[in-house]
Order: C-alpha cells, then sequence, then structure tokens
C-alpha cells in the first residue's frame, strides 16, 4: 500500500450551474439555510454556517445545469505546488486562475470524465457581520435557524463514464484514499469514494449509464442530527420541494439521507455521517457486491430508479 500523501486537505467549494437562478438562490437561502456571502455579475458566494471559507457553494447563472468545478484546498503554498507537478505530469492541467471572491490564485485540472477540478491555496476567511458575530470564538458564524439550517459542506458526486479510470486518476492526482467501492458481478466498478483526510468521504464517482461525460449527481451538506433531517423533510414538504428519496440510512458509508431536486433539478442532499471517521492509516477499502446492493439500503429501503438514471444536465432524449 503507497505512503497515504495529505497535500490535500480538505474538499472547499463546488460550483453548482443553474438555469434558474433567483429561484435556485431562494432555495439554497431560505430553505436550505445557507448564507451568502457576496456576490459578482455571474454568481453568488454560499456558505453553511460553520464552513470556515468565504465560500463553499458558488452558484452560477447558466444557460445549463450540473457543475461548474469542484474545488479542493490544499495544506500548504508548498503541497500546492507539489500537486500541481504531478498533475502536469499526467497531462490534464488546465492552467492558473486569479480566483474568484474566496480564494486566491488557483489551478485548474480536468479528470478523466472532463470534470473541472481546482487547487489553491490562499484563501479569504469568512469574517461575520455584527448581527452574525457567534458567541462561541471558535465558529465563523451563529446559528441562524433559517430554513434546513445546514453545518456544513460534506461531499458531492459526480457521474462518470469510467469509475476504474477516475480510481486511478484521483489516488495519483490528489492523493485520495478508496474508503468504500461497489463492483458489480461482471467486474465493473460501479461505484467508489474518496477521502483526502480522515472524513470517511469527500467525494464519489458512480457509473453513468448514459455514457455522456460530465455529469452531476448530487452535492451534500451535513446536519448534527438525524432528527435535523426529519424536520428538514416537513421544510421542503411545505415548500413545495421535490423530495426524491429518503430519510434513511445508506448501507455504503452509512449516512442517514434525504435527496430532493433544487427548482433546476440539481440534485441536493441534507445527511449525517455520524461519528465515523477514518483513522487507520492502512485502511481497507470496503467492496460491496451487487447482491450486497440488491438487498437496498441500509435497512432494506429499494433504491429508486432515479438514482441512476437523473444527474444534470440531462441528457436530451436519455435518462434525466
Amino acid at each position: 500500500m503507497a505512503e497515504p500523501c495529505f497535500d490535500v486537505a480538505h474538499l472547499a467549494h463546488v460550483e453548482l450551474l443553474t438555469d434558474k437562478f433567483e429561484e435556485s438562490l431562494n432555495f439554497f437561502v431560505n430553505v436550505y439555510g445557507l448564507t451568502e456571502s457576496g456576490r459578482d455579475e455571474s454568481s453568488a458566494y454560499l456558505r453553511a454556517f460553520d464552513d470556515y471559507e468565504y465560500h463553499s457553494l458558488k452558484l452560477t447563472r447558466s444557460d445549463t445545469t450540473g457543475v461548474g468545478h469542484v474545488a479542493y484546498r490544499t495544506s500548504s503554498p508548498e503541497a500546492l505546488e507539489r500537486r500541481v507537478k504531478v498533475i502536469e505530469e499526467m497531462s490534464c492541467g488546465i492552467g492558473w486562475v486569479d480566483g474568484d471572491l474566496g480564494h486566491g490564485r488557483a489551478y485548474r485540472f480536468t479528470d478523466p470524465d472532463n470534470h473541472v477540478f481546482e487547487l489553491y491555496y490562499d484563501t479569504n476567511r469568512y469574517v461575520a457581520p455584527p448581527e452574525e458575530k457567534p458567541a462561541l470564538k471558535n465558529i465563523a458564524q451563529r446559528f441562524h435557524g433559517r430554513g434546513v439550517g445546514v453545518r456544513r459542506l460534506d461531499h458531492l458526486n459526480l457521474l462518470a463514464t469510467d469509475v476504474e479510470a477516475i480510481r486511478d486518476f484521483m489516488q495519483q492526482a490528489l492523493g485520495s484514499r478508496v474508503t468504500e467501492q461497489i463492483v458489480l458481478d461482471n467486474g465493473t466498478l460501479a461505484g467508489c469514494w474518496f477521502t483526502v483526510n480522515n472524513k470517511t468521504y469527500d467525494i464519489a464517482y458512480t457509473k453513468d449509464m448514459t455514457g455522456v461525460k460530465g455529469r452531476f449527481h448530487h452535492v451534500t451538506y451535513a446536519v448534527d442530527q438525524r432528527e435535523e433531517i426529519l424536520r428538514a423533510a416537513d421544510i421542503f414538504l411545505e415548500n413545495g420541494v421535490f423530495i426524491e428519496t429518503g430519510p434513511h440510512k445508506h448501507a455504503v458509508q452509512g449516512t442517514f439521507f434525504l435527496y430532493v431536486w433544487e427548482p433546476a433539478g440539481n440534485r441536493v442532499e441534507v445527511a449525517n455521517a455520524g461519528a465515523r471517521l477514518i483513522l487507520a492509516p492502512d485502511w481497507e477499502t470496503v467492496t460491496w457486491t451487487e447482491a450486497d446492493r440488491r438487498k437496498g439500503q441500509a435497512w432494506g429501503l429499494k433504491t429508486i430508479e432515479s438514482f441512476h438514471t437523473h444527474g444534470t444536465p440531462p441528457v436530451e432524449g436519455g435518462a434525466h
């Protein structure tokens, strides 16, 4: 087993594209419970109350939906340079960009499925205005109680035409470890869960059955307790938000979940990962089989069909 590499500190933010900007923004702020940190001509910068950075979700006006880019923060300026050197040797680099309202210069690159990623170190920490200043010094913003009131960015799930290629790429480019995976009876890798730190996972990739590259499955924010997810279901119901599946508990990773579609059709999750951490430096990847997955989720709920077919942007004439 390769020695763990911790050049990359954590998943930092996700850029989500929407063709219904005002409706999506209202959902994320007033229903989901994020706070708007700032705005430029095309994007709103949003964060959960315990995210320390300026933003963890960049919501961008577009004529389509899906993911714009995924960003990770490195553990040091030197770590950033080390990762850039590796990525350039892999011939998947795009190049340096100036950054945005939330952080300094960043290096952009693509995964084998044409999703855009960026790495950066210099960041803008969130400074709460007086009305948001917390009583305790160790959080960035007081809990506001608006909507679901999610606590922090947890993970995202991307769709991929070749999950095996992604598995090799993520380990080499970011130093990610594979914590769990799904392997079909024919040997195909159908899903892979990765972490760059001691969280159980910060990103997952699952097989895109449409054969179209670069699509998005979901983004997830965490809450403290399972009870908050039950409350979230009522909040979504009262606000006319489409509930796709849950509340329930995943078998893979053991996350308590609830999935909805925001107004533009992007899938969004509210989750509680419990106290699970990957502390073992020699963690062995957990492999789930087709037989395992046919049992459904942890308590027997069958995975609904749209979970395998719905992604953004939608595929014209195909699965949505």
